[in-house]
């Protein structure tokens, strides 16, 4: 065998003896959609309630939180009457005059008003008013207004027949009490079951002066039926669920949040304030709309990112109506094998408390942000992230607040 093909023929086994490159094999990606969906209902008024019969010689009272911006509005039968209850003016009383709490004696605040729905007999004897009558509304239809009494029939003063006060009780606490002092009249009369609610400026949630009672007012002052008024306050009351613009994070190592450790600015300024700043990638702006705002009920978030097996998610967005609490989803793997997650995964998202400012009750702080003067207003807690499980009955659970989808695109 000559020299070159002694060559070739060696060419030829080195090349055979050599194993072919091994292929890598390619990363498991694919892109997300997340839809945060605000799935409560708008509530007209922050809490509302009922008051007892009141003899005379007798009192009630009844407590609730409000804060700044919250007025009290209540009302009761004069029940030897036909158709008056007391009640403050139709805007009702405010419970804040700047930072300060109302207190004190209110009754100068409060007045007699006439339903204007049954004509008036005098009071006291009148055949048709509650101690006589032979049964509900059985009087003479007016087909009146909502007016101060002016029937020309003698009432003993209002102060004179019921004491009405109220005290701060500390936080957002406040506690109202209803005295009927109208055993040392000439007219005792009892005060029949009422109606109380909290609300917001410019409200006028029993009545308005001038204008005809409703359904629900004309059986309160009519006969102390308060079940009409009752259910309708109650269905429009309650926490309004609000959340701020959030920030989310995808990958092995970083989290928006970190259970049982201190959090950081950024996660303070979120969970406190709302203020996504500090983070990269964030999702602030409610779908349908043109820009940044808050996810109010009915309203979504939505964002997407692009996933790799091994990666996790975890986003976080602030509660509004707290001091530091936030919804979060704490790094939930994106894949199970080489198959991407998808569909409804609240069950894995939960209430947490940054554990950065002091709580206050949730809707009524003076220092959340609807009624703080500024951010970062509210005392150091100075504590780690945990789960918040002292909400209150009145904060629905996360399941109820919100429903949150993962979409593989």
């Amino acid at each position: 065998m000559n020299k070159v093909l002694f060559l070739i023929f060696a060419s030829i086994v080195w090349l055979a003896s050599c194993k072919p490159e091994e292929t890598m094999p390619m990363p498991v990606e694919k892109d997300f959609t997340v839809t945060i969906r605000n799935k409560t209902d708008a509530k007209d008024y922050f809490t509302s309630g009922t008051t007892s019969l009141i003899m005379p010689g007798e009192s009630y009272s009844f407590s609730f939180h409000a804060g700044k911006g919250h007025y009290l509005q209540f009302g009761t039968m004069f029940v030897q009457s036909n158709d008056l209850f007391v009640a403050p003016s139709d805007e009702g009383l405010a419970l804040y005059n700047g930072d300060t709490p109302l207190t004190g004696n209110i009754t100068s605040m409060l007045k007699l008003w006439d339903a204007g729905t049954e004509v008036n007999e005098e009071p006291g004897v009148g055949p048709n008013q509650p101690p006589r009558q032979s049964g509900p509304n059985t009087g003479m239809d007016e087909n009146g207004v909502v007016h101060e009494v002016n029937d020309g029939f003698t009432y003993p003063a209002l102060s004179d027949v019921i004491q009405v006060s109220i005290t701060h009780d500390g936080g957002t606490m406040f506690t109202v009490t209803l005295e009927n002092v109208s055993n040392a009249t000439s007219l005792p009369t009892p005060f029949a079951p009422g109606t109380w609610v909290v609300h917001f400026s410019g409200q006028k949630p029993m009545f308005a002066d001038g204008s005809a009672a409703s359904p629900g007012l004309e059986a309160l002052a009519e006969d102390g039926d308060i079940s009409l008024m009752d259910g309708n306050l109650s269905s429009k009351s309650g926490l309004m669920v609000v959340f701020a613009p959030g920030a989310f994070s995808v990958g092995n190592e970083n989290s928006v949040f970190a259970l049982g450790q201190a959090a950081d600015s950024k996660l303070e300024a979120l969970a406190e304030d709302g203020d996504v700043s500090g983070y990269s990638d964030v999702f602030n702006t409610p779908m349908g709309a043109s820009m940044p705002g808050p996810l109010t009920p009915g309203s979504s978030y939505t964002f997407s990112f692009t996933g790799t097996k091994g990666d996790i998610l975890s986003f976080a967005l602030m509660f509004v109506q707290s001091n530091d609490w936030f919804v979060g989803l704490d790094g939930m793997d994106l894949f199970n094998g080489d198959a991407a997650i998808s569909g409804d995964v609240t069950a894995q998202v939960a209430l947490y408390d940054a554990g950065t400012e002091v709580d206050e009750y949730a809707g009524a702080g003076n220092n959340q942000p609807l009624r703080q003067s500024g951010p970062d207003t509210g005392m150091d807690e100075q504590a780690s992230v945990q789960l918040e499980t002292a909400a209150g009955a009145h904060v629905p659970s996360v399941a109820d607040m919100l429903e949150i989808v993962i979409q593989v695109n």
